[in-house]
Parts: structure tokens; C-alpha cells; sequence
């Protein structure tokens, strides 16, 4: 399981100006290298390299390099936009997280800046003879991963920000954190299937603001509740909406003001959800890109027809975690059989959540379109099939409303006799 220091760390990491920093500072050490280590190159070797020639080199690559930097920022800008309104806005964090994008833009800034500083030191008379050998030489090395590095920004640009390409990186987001959560079901704690455990005297731990939960560390609330002699069950999974009046979880037990704080600190709150450790929000951004290609203006029905083949891949990792045989393997980890978050429960993931999330928008919008109903209830049928004891339910409830939907709005009579055929057939009548 990831704490909050290290989900916080994997959050900071991934944005574009941590990484422009880091290959910023790196770039202006190398030219500073450069003025150290002169006094340890031969003096025959600094004759053969004037200055003219490394300054002329550095002043092509700072000019270049600058206009190329503004470029990619421009295509990249432009490529958020596009998916903001081709696609969804809620993907274009994905696309803000891109480490290829990150990686160009940090490379000609750092190019940028080292040629910068190389020029700053030659005027200045900062380099002797040996430092200009090396400056030559890292400035030929600079000019290389430059031309590799734009040769890879060319190829990305190709799919950079298209519909499909978004869909795979909500389509990964969202398996991903699926299978986080089978790993560690009910991220680590024991499952709460029915809140009448919960005694009535136990405290409320509430939120501190309005915003979602985007992370929850289990394992300091484990270890703070068994340290305390607690028992803590978690309200707000992941991706809850909470306000001050919402407890994000009850607390059985005696609890002081400091031991609330400490606690509430295991909870990450913030104005957006996060993909991590939140399935339905994938689930529910893949069904917004398919809502939105099924709406008149896209006219899109194969985005669809492909977010739905997509839900197969992405739900067919799903276990159950409701009972005893879905905990075993954390059950496993922990210590002599025992979840690995013993004093912590937390609601499991329901399926008809999921369900509702994404499947229900699908059916609203794409009713009226025989091919997209075709596939929906095929989909359904493979889910079942795949899951029979975790989603079978689930999917067959969702395809009896899915024709129920497109038996009100489609109007040719062949349609609905074969759409509904077709449901029959796939999940017979019990």
C-alpha cells in the first residue's frame, strides 16, 4: 500500500515544472563542470578548440533551442485543448502527466540554458583552454540527444492528444486502479458490508473542507488505531464528496483533539478526484468520452462501440471483495491471518457502482442506435461470463434497463425485435 507521503511524492513527481527543474539544474552543473575541471585537462588538448568556434556553437543551439521550446509548448497547449473539447477535460491531466511530453520540453529548456550559461562563461573568460574542450564536446553530446529528442517529439505529436490516445490513458488509469484495488482489497482493511456494526457511541471524524477524498493512507490509520487501542471504519472511500458536516469515518473508541488531527491527516482531500485510488472515476471519465461522441454534435458511435470493448479489459481483473475468500490473499500478507489493516474497515467496491457509472450514460445516450445497443449488451454478456459471481448480476440488470431504454426510443420495428432477441439470448430468461 502507498502512504501519503509517498502518494504525494508520485503526485509532485509528475508535473511538467519538477522535471523542467531537475533537467534545468543539470544542465547548468554540466556547463559549470566544465570551469572546475580545467585545471585537470592537458594543456595541448585546450589549443585545438578556439573560442570562436564553441561560441558560435552555443549561440545557434541557444537561439534554436528557444524557438523550439516555444513551439512544443504551443503544440502542447494546443493538444490540451483539443482534448478538453474533443474528448473530456477530465483527461487532460493524463495528458499534463505525459512523461515523453515532459521529458522534450525539459530537454530543450535544459539545452537552452546550458548553451546560456556556456555563453555567460566564454564572455566572461570563465573557461581556460581545457574547459573549452569539454564545453565542445558536451555541446556535440547536447546536439545529439536534441536531434534524438525531436525526432521523438515528432513521432509522438502523430497521436499526441488524439481521441484514441486519450481513451487508452483513461483506460490504463482506470485498470490500473482496479487492480490496486484487487491486490489490496478495500485498500488493506477489513470489509464493511453492513454499517449496523458500527456501535452508536463511537466518535465522528469529520471533514475539514468541501472537496473529494483523492487518498486515504490505511496503514497509518491501522497502525495509529492499534498504537491508540481504536477500531476505525472509514466512510469516505475514495472519491467521495465530502463537506464539514461529513464524517469521513467513525471512531470507536476514546479519542483526544491531537489524535483526531493525526488521524484526519491519513486523508487526502482535494478540489478534483484522482485515478489512483479511485476506479468509478475512470469508469465515469471513459463514460463521459463516450457520451460525448454519442451526442449530436460528434455523432460519433464507434468511440463508443470502442469505450465499451474497452470496460471489458478493465473489469475482467475484478475480484470479489465482499466476502472471506475475496480477502485470503491480503488476508495472507498480514500478520497470522489477519488483514493487513486489522483495525480498519472500509466499504468494498460495489459492482453496481461501477455499473451505474458507467454503463447507465452509455445506454441514456446511445438508445437510439441500434449498433451501440448491440454491442452494449454483448459487452454485458462477456462481463458475466468473465465474473459470473462478482458482475453477473450487475450486468444483467443493466442490460434489461439497457433494452428497456432503447425499446422506448428506437423506431423501427426490426430493431427491437432483433435487439431484443439478442438480449434473450445472451442472458436468458431465469
Amino acid at each position: 500500500m502507498i502512504s501519503k507521503w509517498d502518494w504525494l511524492l508520485k503526485q509532485f513527481s509528475r508535473t511538467l515544472w519538477v522535471r523542467a527543474l531537475l533537467y534545468s539544474l543539470l544542465a547548468i552543473v554540466t556547463a559549470l563542470v566544465a570551469i572546475w575541471i580545467d585545471p585537470y585537462i592537458p594543456a595541448d588538448f585546450g589549443g585545438r578548440i578556439g573560442a570562436d568556434a564553441v561560441d558560435q556553437i552555443l549561440d545557434i543551439m541557444a537561439s534554436s533551442m528557444l524557438a523550439v521550446t516555444t513551439f512544443s509548448l504551443t503544440v502542447m497547449v494546443s493538444a490540451y485543448s483539443a482534448a478538453t473539447s474533443s474528448v473530456t477535460p477530465r483527461a487532460t491531466r493524463l495528458l499534463m502527466q505525459d512523461t515523453t511530453t515532459q521529458n522534450v520540453l525539459s530537454t530543450f529548456l535544459g539545452a537552452f540554458l546550458f548553451s546560456l550559461v556556456g555563453i555567460v562563461g566564454l564572455n566572461a573568460g570563465a573557461y581556460g583552454d581545457g574547459g573549452r574542450v569539454l564545453l565542445f564536446v558536451v555541446s556535440l553530446a547536447m546536439i545529439l540527444i536534441v536531434a534524438l529528442t525531436l525526432l521523438r517529439w515528432i513521432s509522438h505529436l502523430t497521436h499526441f492528444g488524439r481521441v484514441g490516445n486519450t481513451t487508452e490513458r483513461v483506460e490504463k488509469a482506470a485498470h490500473s486502479a482496479l487492480e490496486y484495488w484487487v491486490e489490496h482489497p478495500c485498500l488493506g482493511a477489513n470489509p464493511l458490508t453492513d454499517l449496523s456494526v458500527i456501535p452508536d457511541t463511537a466518535q465522528t471524524l469529520p471533514a475539514w473542507k468541501v472537496a473529494y477524498v483523492e487518498h486515504i493512507d490505511t496503514q497509518k490509520l491501522s497502525e495509529s488505531a492499534c498504537e491508540w487501542g481504536l477500531k476505525v471504519y472509514v466512510l469516505a472511500a475514495p472519491g467521495s464528496f465530502v463537506n464539514p458536516s461529513t464524517p469521513l469515518a467513525k471512531i470507536e473508541g476514546s479519542l483526544t483533539d491531537e489524535q483526531r488531527g493525526i488521524l484526519q491527516g491519513a486523508f487526502s482531500l482535494d478540489a478534483e478526484r484522482s485515478f489512483d485510488q479511485d476506479p468509478r472515476y475512470g469508469m465515469c471519465v471513459l463514460a463521459e468520452i463516450a457520451s460525448r461522441a454519442l451526442s449530436p454534435a460528434m455523432n460519433d458511435p464507434g468511440t463508443a462501440i470502442d469505450v465499451l470493448s474497452r470496460s471489458v479489459r478493465i473489469l475482467s481483473c475484478w475480484e470479489q471483495h465482499a466476502d472471506g475468500r475475496s480477502d485470503a490473499r491480503h488476508k495472507r500478507a498480514g500478520k497470522e491471518g489477519k488483514p493487513l489493516c486489522e483495525n480498519v474497515w472500509m466499504p468494498p467496491l460495489d459492482p453496481q457502482d461501477v455499473f451505474n457509472d458507467f454503463f447507465t450514460p452509455i445506454a441514456r445516450d446511445g438508445a437510439g442506435m441500434i449498433e451501440v445497443q448491440v454491442r452494449l449488451q454483448k459487452v454485458l454478456s462477456h462481463l458475466a461470463e468473465l465474473q459470473p459471481d462478482t458482475l453477473g448480476e450487475a450486468a444483467r440488470d443493466h442490460a434489461r434497463l439497457a433494452l428497456e431504454r432503447a425499446m422506448q426510443v428506437l423506431d423501427l420495428e426490426t430493431d427491437r425485435r432483433n435487439l431484443t432477441d439478442l438480449s434473450n439470448r445472451l442472458f436468458p430468461p431465469r
